[in-house]
């Protein structure tokens, strides 16, 4: 079976900064594993990527190290609001961090929200990471603003519900859902371990994930939040938050489309023609993924091309394996082999 290059839309490069945990390198080639092309990454690096000559550092590295296509994400402060509009064009969109995260970007003045809402340019996208009440007070700054405003990794019923209100009601607002949402809750918790359980947002009641499924008309993307850590990092006394997921991401959902929670038409509009769509990304010509839909296989604890090197699904049974992936006629994967090298991948807003 054929699909599209699946884009990404939500992943932690951790470079620069962190290089033990992921670099552009290792992401590039676990996208690859996984089926994706593409990948967005986050600017809550070390430091984060909240200016020019930091954006241009990640993308030197990108430049050096990505098997496939990128674009990096700028970060909001609640100094560089004036700063960050004349860079939109070189950026994959803007992110505000609106609840606790991993990083120190988090920012909790509302009149900092009406800055970046005002200055960044409204056919750039701006990314929110927020839950509950700060997801509602988002909703309403894109009312007032009237601008689209994407929001990421919505995982409660009060929030999928929130959204649907905001739909129906014509505000530019849309939003993702990650496979670890989806298929985990806080009843997993005991099996994958408190510390490398820890997550953000946190993993919901299975009333919540319920919530998502019933609403799939709701959700526009698919997006892996891709956070890795090391195990041991995960094992500590201070376990930072985040999963790996861009290898596990498309065998969850290929096993959803085999019991008949999702179709392939559903699966191919949120990892392909949503993203393109809202992040306005140019196309991949002559790319495609193969996968075997009746690979029944057990996700395992180790074995992945993340650093990271580890799963929280570990131990599920999956029906899905990607066989071979094709990007712009060059084939840069084949049966567990990443074959793209170093600097193949290209800057999607360069294009």
């Amino acid at each position: 079976m054929q699909l599209p290059g699946l884009i990404d839309a939500h992943v932690h490069t951790r470079d620069p900064g962190a290089p033990h945990k992921e670099d552009w390198g290792t992401v590039t080639a676990a996208a690859l594993a996984g089926g994706f092309t593409a990948i967005l990454a986050m600017p809550n690096t070390q430091p984060p990527i909240t200016d020019a000559a930091m954006l241009e550092t990640a993308l030197a590295a990108a430049r050096a190290k990505a098997r496939c296509d990128y674009a990096q994400y700028l970060g909001a402060t609640e100094a560089n609001a004036e700063a960050l509009p004349p860079l939109a064009p070189r950026a994959a969109g803007l992110k505000l961090y609106l609840n606790s995260t991993y990083g120190p970007l988090r920012l909790d003045d509302t009149a900092t929200w009406h800055a970046h809402f005002a200055r960044w340019p409204r056919h750039a996208p701006l990314v929110v990471h927020a839950e509950r009440h700060t997801l509602a007070a988002a909703i309403l700054f894109a009312a007032l603003y009237d601008r689209p405003v994407h929001i990421a990794h919505v995982s409660r019923r009060e929030e999928i519900l929130l959204i649907r209100a905001a739909k129906e009601r014509g505000l530019p607002v849309t939003c993702e859902v990650t496979p670890h949402h989806l298929f985990l809750t806080a009843d997993d918790l005991p099996r994958i371990g408190a510390g490398r359980g820890e997550v953000r947002p946190v993993l919901a009641t299975p009333v919540d994930q319920q919530a998502l499924w019933e609403n799939m008309a709701v959700i526009d993307c698919f997006a892996t939040d891709h956070a890795p850590h090391t195990l041991a990092e995960k094992d500590s006394d201070t376990p930072p938050p985040g999963f790996p997921g861009l290898e596990t991401a498309l065998p969850l959902l290929l096993t959803a489309v085999h019991q008949g929670r999702l179709s392939m038409d559903d699966l191919i509009t949120r990892l392909h023609t949503n993203p393109r769509r809202i992040f306005g990304l140019p196309p991949q010509p002559e790319t495609l993924v193969e996968v075997d839909p009746d690979a029944v296989w057990e996700i395992p604890l180790h074995g992945w091309h993340t650093r990271a090197d580890w799963s929280p699904f570990a131990g599920l049974k999956v029906r899905g394996r990607v066989r071979r992936v094709v990007l712009r006629g060059r084939e840069v994967f084949r049966d567990g082999e990443v074959l793209a090298s170093p600097g193949y991948g290209r800057d999607l807003r360069a294009e």
